[in-house]
């Protein structure tokens, strides 16, 4: 081939070479390749693996192994020396080379540290092949593996071992711990599946593709890797469907998820709803609201069984009936519940081709139903009863019922005789531990030396006699009744002597108030406001204040006792008396508050841990019942550390 390409080639890239070492310098960053040497003491690895001859990706070379020929480079590997140099004649001949029939053949020699490349040899192989805008190159690799740490990288980086170790794959780089496994688990394989050579080949064959399309977008996710947003997608698609796309559609699909992207990696992804928005507007936008403003609304109820066959359901459906009652013909309002065999995508596909504008999903378990449908229909306003989904097109929804629980401790901890109140939780999801702590902190506010005696029905069958047994006299049993469930104990109940037990009293979820407030802001120009308002997801999280929490009585609560309820009520809706405002050990004697400050909203809802008053522990993922780990797979307190199933709802 000509000297005449390979110095245009060359003249190109030292063009390019000396804007990125500009750029770098006017930036205050370093403007050559990073020396592994310099960051890093070897002697202070725990170990070294030859992984052999590999393509590796090129934009994952950074820098050198040791600092010889430092100089000659910029950051991105392209020329800052002459052409006329001994340097510039060796790349021209590479370049010659490349541009020949006879190509780069010999495979420089690298070491990889936390997933990046260092060259020992081959810098200007590897800076040719750049200048040709390669997307591999041909490699023999040698790992250093760091001493293993807690700190966040590390344990991501161990976590990639583990997955090379499967899929012998260097392009799917992850930031943050778990995404590796959920990768496996959202491509249908097991957590030790190894991957077949056609496997992989398909794999990078899709995420090719995927990052094609993802080029028109890339201005707006500019913080997440290509991998990152690929996993997002696997989430809600299959490779199946990425092959039929129209590059059309799959930029589409990928656009779409592109604020979910956006939020990856926050520290605080989710903004906390925790009163109903009013409206606040003046004469002129009322007038423009009376024009814009729907004066009628077509709503939908998404359940994942009958009503009659769940409690849970029940109490929505009641609240669905209030919020009928309550709007009259402002409303049209259909149900739609996903029986055996029915996929929950076909129910939101239904609601909207029959004109709906709402749709409450009433189960957690909807959610990846829900964020398909969030994208495919942007202008359908889609609600999910859950909490803690960093995912902006669906706004969750759920209550503050721990204030009721704070109450209900007050009252036990006056009426108890024995001292020991028992407690019987569902199962460890977010919310659940906020609930118990409350109680046990209403129970020493009335009976400083109360012991409360914690257990789970997910772990236990038959809770309700080992607290009896352990000589509990009163105990806090389940709050959501039916009316199949009227004539049972629940909520907090005194244990008789003929093992019986009283109802005293019990917090409730009142979902009808939630409902109506929540189509009351839709009216009112609240729900827009509040969207454009917040650049996250949305919870709202509304408590005794707003109507959605109330407390219960029975005709056995005393009447003293009816009358501290109402105080600690007013006290609570007031925000005189917050439950977590108060001096809380935990119960390794941890100091998580001196009495100083509350706790805020989002430190509420995901608390882990337990008060010192509390006789027992949160349990493990393997201790729990079969019927309880898809409802903790999707809320639990501990969900991220959960492996997750090739079957399961992905989040």
């Amino acid at each position: 081939m000509a000297t005449g390409e390979a110095q245009q080639y060359y003249a190109a890239a030292l063009k390019a070479g000396q804007k990125c070492y500009r750029e770098a310098v006017l930036k205050g960053e370093y403007p050559y390749p990073q020396v592994l040497d310099e960051i890093f003491d070897e002697h202070l690895a725990a170990g070294r693996v030859e992984l052999g001859t590999m393509n590796i990706p090129m934009d994952q070379i950074v820098g050198t192994k040791s600092q010889g020929r430092r100089n000659a480079f910029a950051s991105n590997f392209m020329p800052l020396l002459p052409m006329e140099t001994e340097f510039g004649m060796k790349w021209l001949s590479l370049c010659e080379a490349n541009l020949s029939s006879e190509g780069i053949r010999d495979p420089i020699r690298c070491y990889e540290y936390l997933g990046r490349f260092y060259v020992q040899e081959g810098n200007k192989r590897v800076s040719v092949l750049r200048a040709f805008d390669s997307p591999s190159i041909a490699a023999s690799v040698v790992r250093i593996i760091p001493v293993w740490s807690e700190e966040e990288e590390i344990r991501v980086y161990y976590e990639f071992m583990e997955f090379y170790a499967l899929s012998k794959l260097y392009r799917v780089r992850f930031s943050r711990p778990g995404q590796y496994r959920k990768l496996q688990a959202a491509l249908g394989f097991e957590p030790d599946h190894v991957w077949t050579e056609d496997e992989r080949r398909s794999f990078l064959a899709a995420l090719s593709t995927f990052e094609r399309a993802l080029e028109s977008q890339r201005g707006a996710a500019q913080q997440v890797s290509a991998s990152e947003l690929f996993l997002l997608w696997l989430q809600l698609y299959s490779l199946g469907e990425l092959k039929t796309m129209s590059a059309k559609a799959l930029g589409e699909s990928i656009a779409k998820l592109l604020p979910d992207a956006r939020l990856q990696g926050e520290r605080e992804p989710i903004d906390m709803s925790t009163e109903p928005e009013q409206a606040d507007k003046n004469i002129f936008s009322k007038l423009i609201d009376a024009v814009l403003l729907p004066n009628h609304l077509n709503v939908a109820f998404i359940n994942d069984r009958k009503s009659e066959d769940s409690p849970w359901v029940y109490a929505h459906d009641q609240g669905r009936l209030a919020m009928e009652e309550y709007f009259g013909d402002k409303l049209s309002v259909r149900v739609y519940t996903a029986l055996d065999g029915c996929e929950p995508d076909s129910l939101f596909d239904a609601a909207v081709a029959d004109g709906a504008q709402v749709i409450f999903a009433t189960t957690p378990s909807l959610i990846s139903a829900c964020r398909k449908a969030s994208a495919k229909y942007p202008d359908c306003r889609i609600l999910n009863c859950s909490v803690s989904m960093p995912f902006p097109g669906v706004r969750t929804y759920y209550s503050r019922i721990y204030e009721g629980k704070f109450i209900s401790g007050a009252v036990a901890g006056a009426m108890t005789h024995t001292g020991r109140i028992g407690y019987i939780a569902s199962s460890p999801i977010y919310g659940v531990p906020a609930g118990i702590n409350a109680f046990a902190l209403g129970a020493t506010l009335t009976n400083p030396d109360v012991e409360v005696l914690l257990r789970w029905t997910c772990v236990s069958q038959d809770a309700i006699r080992e607290l009896r047994e352990l000589g509990c006299d009163m105990i806090a049993n389940r709050d959501v009744i039916t009316e199949a469930q009227a004539h049972e104990a629940y909520g907090l109940c005194r244990a008789e002597g003929d093992g019986t037990l009283t109802p005293i009293l019990s917090p409730v979820w009142s979902w009808g108030e939630f409902y109506i407030r929540l189509i009351q802001s839709i009216f009112s120009g609240a729900w827009e406001e509040l969207g454009d308002r917040s650049q996250k997801a949305v919870n709202y999280w509304w408590g005794l204040s707003s109507g959605v929490v109330d407390i219960r009585a029975c005709e056995a609560l005393p009447v003293a006792m009816a009358e501290l309820v109402d105080i600690l009520k007013r006290g609570v809706i007031s925000g005189l008396i917050a439950p977590f405002c108060r001096r809380i050990i935990a119960q390794d004697g941890e100091l998580i508050n001196d009495g100083g400050h509350a706790l805020t909203p989002e430190e509420i809802l995901h608390i882990d841990w337990l008060c010192d008053r509390v006789q027992g522990s949160i349990p493990s993922y393997d201790e729990l019942l079969p019927f309880a780990r898809s409802i903790v797979r999707l809320q639990g307190i501990y969900r991220e550390k959960i492996p997750p199933e090739k079957d399961g709802v992905q989040l």
